[in-house]
């Protein structure tokens, strides 16, 4: 075992594309984190498209919805609820809450998760600096929405070489299975709001088109902030 690093943080997202909720330590089953990204909001028309899902890339706010579980002991078992920018609290299922994205959005539940490709990320520290130099500008990890945040041995994007590799995370072991191509979302600042289309044209130019890493369970187990990061022979 090569010890690579150490877990910087933890993230799990109840309601995709909504903001995310920053852990200590999370149980990682077959379907991944405890809790991630089981509900989401299918747009109007878009029910049989490859992607129907309503996510920042169409409505920036959502960022600024903030899920939580009532009862973050037994997330795949406990009620969502969503505080509101304006600062109220409504259940992720209340049709009230759809409706404020548009006509004809609802939501879903999937206990299996609801993922664009793969059911874990992964983004190092040393990636984020390595981008935010090619770009020019200081980044944050939220703006990429992993699930684990590595702060890894070695300078930029050591994740790269971690491609059909498996590794031990605390009492997980975790396959890295690809690259994550990288779409519009991550041109939205989740604070501001602000759209910088040039992050995603760095990634296309300098990293073709992608940044950090989808991966799946090998063996499920416990994760906690602090844990270090092994690479099995």
């Amino acid at each position: 075992m090569t010890v690579v690093g150490r877990v910087a943080g933890l993230c799990r997202y109840p309601v995709k594309s909504m903001a995310g909720e920053e852990l200590d330590g999370a149980e990682v089953s077959w379907h991944g984190m405890a809790g991630d990204r089981r509900w989401a909001f299918i747009r109007d028309g878009q029910v049989r498209s490859g992607f129907p899902w309503l996510t920042i890339r169409e409505r920036p706010e959502l960022a600024r919805y903030r899920p939580r579980f009532a009862d973050p002991d037994r997330p795949n078992a406990s009620a969502v609820l969503v505080r509101t920018p304006r600062g109220g609290e409504l259940e992720v299922a209340d049709p009230a809450l759809a409706a404020g994205f548009g006509p004809g959005v609802r939501v879903i539940k999937c206990d299996r998760g609801i993922f664009d490709t793969m059911p874990l990320s992964l983004l190092t520290t040393q990636s984020i600096a390595g981008l935010g130099r090619l770009a020019g500008t200081d980044l944050a990890p939220g703006r990429f929405r992993p699930n684990l945040l590595v702060d890894a041995c070695g300078r930029d994007f050591p994740e790269d070489a971690w491609i059909g590799r498996v590794l031990r995370i605390g009492g997980l072991r975790m396959r890295v299975d690809k690259r994550d191509q990288r779409c519009v979302v991550v041109t939205v600042d989740p604070v501001t709001l602000c759209r910088d289309p040039a992050i995603l044209r760095t990634i296309a130019r300098d990293r073709d088109a992608r940044f950090g890493v989808y991966g799946s369970t090998v063996a499920p187990g416990q994760v906690a902030v602090g844990d270090p990061v092994e690479l099995e022979p």
